[in-house]
Parts: structure tokens; sequence; C-alpha cells
């Protein structure tokens, strides 16, 4: 278990974290969003004792990185896949971290395995994609069997058969009752990667709560419906003080989404009515969508339109 507990990190006058507390518990996977600058990076710094907190403490099963006795028996970390010298093998680099922790020599050629890297094993790393670096990074995480892992970016550089792979390879290291936090820009994975989110924005906790109560509760009710008395069911849901708006000519057929009501609200109107009805269905929003509703003020860096750099050019 992860606990976080007032961790405060300053740089000089800039507040990179600020006053923030929770706990990321064993047995799924917990998600760590939060728009570039939020303090996500720093975060996992003072977790892993490679940044000092200001204030605060940052706790693994109940002690600071610095305490663990064997810490990579404990806690596995991939936070930059490049962190490998280049002209050694991705089995050399396994065999050093093995060897600089008392780790058996016979695990390195388990997490190999593990991560689909034995048969470039004896290749120099310096010349992996970042695709392969990741895994290799893996590798080192896992190499001790921690119960505590914290990955930052773990798909990038992945194609979809590798995102696809790390995603279930998450959830079953999950499955076997560790410790995931797992940081990503990739929001549509996360969605399907993580059953928790910790959301942060300008170093502060937004969101502490399951994934599907983030996008319930960060977006707005809707229900989408087709009939074929479509005009005679718009009149009747605006006159009711519903707010309508059309969804386009689909394969299916034209459509309505009605905001702020549920699907009872609309089928009853609309039995009520003797209109008959194609679909109802309850809209919510992705993820993507949740998280910019909540986190939009929260961004640090703000970009022009390109219409505007460009002065209307394009």
């Amino acid at each position: 278990m992860i606990e976080l507990r007032g961790l405060t990190k300053h740089y000089g006058q800039t507040v990179a974290v600020q006053d923030l507390s929770f706990t990321v518990r064993p047995g799924q996977v917990t998600g760590f969003l939060g728009p570039n600058g939020a303090g996500k990076s720093t975060t996992m710094r003072m977790i892993l004792g490679l940044d000092k907190p200001t204030s605060g403490v940052a706790l693994i099963n109940g002690k600071a990185y610095r305490e663990l006795d064997h810490p990579l028996n404990e806690v596995g970390a991939l936070l930059d896949a490049k962190w490998v010298h280049p002209n050694r093998s991705a089995r050399a680099h396994l065999q050093w971290l093995a060897a600089s922790n008392g780790i058996a020599k016979s695990r390195v050629e388990e997490v190999l395995r593990l991560v689909g890297l034995s048969e470039v094993a004896g290749k120099s790393a310096g010349g992996f994609s970042l695709g392969m670096a990741q895994r290799l990074g893996l590798a080192g995480a896992l190499l001790g069997d921690p119960k505590v892992l914290l990955f930052d970016e773990p798909v990038n550089g992945l194609d979809p058969e590798g995102i696809l792979w790390i995603r279930r390879f998450m959830q079953r290291l999950a499955a076997e009752g560790r410790t995931v936090l797992v940081s990503s820009h990739l929001l549509s994975e996360m969605a399907q990667t993580a059953e928790h989110l910790v959301v942060i924005g300008r170093g502060q906790l937004m969101a502490d709560t399951t994934t599907k109560e983030f996008i319930e509760r960060s977006s707005e009710m809707a229900v989408r419906v087709r009939s074929p008395q479509l005009d005679q069911l718009r009149s009747l849901l605006t006159s009711n003080g519903m707010t309508v708006k059309e969804d386009g000519q689909g394969k299916e057929g034209p459509a309505l989404i009605v905001a702020n009501v549920s699907s009872d609200d609309v089928g009853k109107l609309a039995g009520a009515n003797d209109i008959t009805l194609f679909e109802l269905s309850p809209q919510r929003a992705s993820l993507e969508e949740a998280f910019m509703r909540m986190t939009g003020g929260a961004v640090q860096y703000h970009g022009e339109g390109v219409d505007q750099v460009m002065g209307g050019a394009l």
C-alpha cells in the first residue's frame, strides 16, 4: 500500500505539490492523472525517495522508501525507460541490478520471459526501440517480485498489440494482490485499465474515486433517442422544458440527444403520448471528456489554436 499524507514540494517560489493526501490500495490498478505540470512525476519521485518533500510524508507499507531493508524486493518502478547503459545487453543490465540487490541470477531469465525479451536479451539496450526499452524497464521493476509497483507512462512507444499486452499485464499484477500505481496521458487506455483514479491539478488533489464514478460525476447525463415520429418527439420534449440537439444522420437514421434527463423520463413521456421509440440509450462522456471538464482550469500551459498561430492562414 502507498500512503501520502500532506505531501508538499516547493522549488524556491514554485509549488510543485501542495498538501497531497491519498492512498493507493492493493488489488486494483490505480490511474494517476493530471495535466502536464500537475506534479505527477514529482509525486512519484518523492514516493521513491528520489526527491525530498518540503513537508509531509510518502509511505510504502508504512515506511519511507529510505527505511526499506530491501527496496527492490518491496517496490518496483519504471520512471525512465531509457535509464540503461546503452552498451549493456538487456540480460547484463538485469544481472547487474540483481547482483546489487542480492537477487538470484535465475530471476533474470524469469522476468525476461515475462516481458517477452528472451530472444533479444543478448543485444545492446542502446539499440532498443522505445517500446522494447519499456519492456526492459518493466523487467527491472519486477526483478525483486515486489508487492508495490509504480509505472510512469508505461505504454509510451508501444504499438496497439503492446498496449493491450501491458494493460492485461498490469491488471494481472493487481489481481495477484499487488499495489499498482500508473500514470498515463492515454486516457482512453486508462479508462480500460484502471479501476480507480487519483487526479491532481497544479499539485493538488482533484479527485480520488473509481473510474466509473469519476466519469459519471464529471459529465452530464444525457439520453440518445430515435423514433419514426422524430419531429413530434422533438416538439414534445422541448415543450416539456428539455434541452434537445440533433445527433446527425447515422446508419441507423437521425436521432436526438436529450440533456440532463434519464432514459426513464424520456420513455415515460413518449409512452404517454403514443410515440414509438427505436432507441432509448443513456449517454456518458468518455474519460477524456470528463478529465478535460474537471481539469480545464488546472492546465498550466495553454496553447493558441493553430489558426491563431498561423495568423488565420488556415
